[in-house]
């Protein structure tokens, strides 16, 4: 599906008026004589409040900030629900670059829907941003030079969440795992932190996707008398699983750790049921004057709602890459992927951050306790940030990866 005309317009009004300069472009060198983003994810289903609207709002205010063309060409976004589904996802994919000149697409599938993807966008030499998938195969064994990788991923979120527990002395861990290759990986990558820490997982069970009762998942794992509960799970899965822990009164006895929770999740979810829950995150709206000021402007533009991770990911990644056809005047996606990697990414929520050659957007992450009810004084008022980590101690060292790109940089 495409935005509708009320809804662009209506977001072009309520963003305010942000431009950059553009170097002039000859319509010859654009193909289609259109720079064309597809914005593809779970737009109803249970990982639509990970990106779904929110994150083609942010795609689209990255638009408004080049007035929608870039020194005369137009920029257009399509947009496509995948419904969980690889063939529907690949089926979109190809339908955009065969039929409707997609020039590159961001990308918040599920990961089972997102490794088809990235090999259909590596073929074809077109961009994929991901901006909220998170399988740390991406980077990996399974990285491509058509890919960026601008949200969280299992790697850094699992190092960094294992590593604040183990300090604290948590060393026991139970899984309660999504079903698929997403869930999978994240449980793989924090079970090798957790043994090399000298932790001990002393049992995991599986949930499949979009699971509604909780209730036989979370009391087996509160009878395993581990001291940490890893939530491997997302969206609709993760909100359940939390909230259900929360009536058990598992939160009073052990450390429940969601280990891909978002700002929008802890608000539905309320932290009377998450307070002092410990979790990583790449992005956190209060942060600074900058992630402030976008947050008020995001805010204005979707019913008072304000940007988790993925979607400020969404904004950094599609303002990224219409900069860099800015710079070498083409759409061609080689020139792009190659212009997108050799200049540092500075924006509302990161400054000089580098991507490698493996497509990792070299970030930092933080740490954060999630406020009791006593502490917000406003609403999305949640997280007490209370470490940064460096990039080079989060994501995957150029020594332990699998990925070619970096062995032969």
């Amino acid at each position: 599906m495409r935005l509708s005309t009320a809804y662009v317009i209506a977001i072009a009004i309520l963003s305010g008026t942000h431009f950059f300069a553009a170097a002039p472009i000859a319509a010859h060198e654009i193909s289609g004589s259109v720079i064309k983003i597809g914005v593809m994810n779970d737009q109803s289903g249970p990982y639509s409040d990970n990106c779904g609207r929110g994150s083609v709002l942010a795609a689209q205010l990255a638009i408004n900030n080049f007035s929608g063309f870039i020194d005369g060409t137009k920029v257009e976004l399509v947009v496509a629900d995948d419904q969980n589904k690889p063939d529907v996802g690949v089926g979109i994919v190809m339908r955009w670059l065969d039929n409707e000149g997609v020039d590159a697409i961001v990308g918040c599938s599920a990961s089972s829907i997102a490794l088809a993807v990235q090999g259909v966008m590596k073929s074809r030499k077109k961009p994929y941003l991901l901006a909220g998938t998170a399988a740390s195969v991406f980077t990996n064994e399974r990285c491509s030079e058509m890919t960026t990788q601008w949200a969280m991923d299992t790697y850094a979120l699992a190092k960094t969440t294992v590593k604040s527990l183990m300090a604290r002395k948590l060393d026991t861990w139970f899984f309660v795992t999504v079903d698929y290759s997403f869930g999978k990986v994240w449980q793989a990558d924090a079970t090798k932190f957790i043994e090399s820490a000298g932790g001990k997982v002393v049992g995991s069970v599986s949930h499949p996707l979009n699971s509604s009762d909780f209730a036989s998942f979370l009391l087996t794992a509160q009878s395993s008398g581990a001291k940490v509960i890893a939530l491997a799970n997302s969206g609709a899965d993760l909100a359940n699983a939390l909230k259900q822990a929360q009536e058990f009164g598992i939160t009073q006895t052990q450390q429940l750790t969601p280990l891909g929770l978002m700002i929008n999740q802890t608000h539905s979810i309320g932290v009377q049921s998450l307070q002092n829950v410990r979790l990583t995150t790449t992005f956190y709206w209060d942060r600074t004057d900058e992630t402030r000021a976008f947050a008020k402007r995001y805010e204005a533009a979707f019913n008072g709602r304000l940007p988790n991770e993925a979607q400020a990911s969404t904004y950094s990644a599609v303002t990224h890459y219409l900069k860099a056809i800015a710079a070498v005047q083409t759409d061609e996606g080689e020139a792009i992927a190659r212009q997108m990697k050799s200049t540092p990414v500075n924006d509302f929520e990161m400054k000089n951050v580098t991507i490698r050659a493996d497509g990792q957007v070299m970030r930092p992450l933080y740490v954060a306790r999630i406020k009791a009810p006593a502490e917000p004084t406003s609403p999305y008022d949640y997280y007490e940030l209370t470490e940064t980590i460096p990039a080079e101690e989060a994501w995957q060292t150029t020594d332990d990866s699998s990925c070619d790109l970096l062995k032969t940089e």
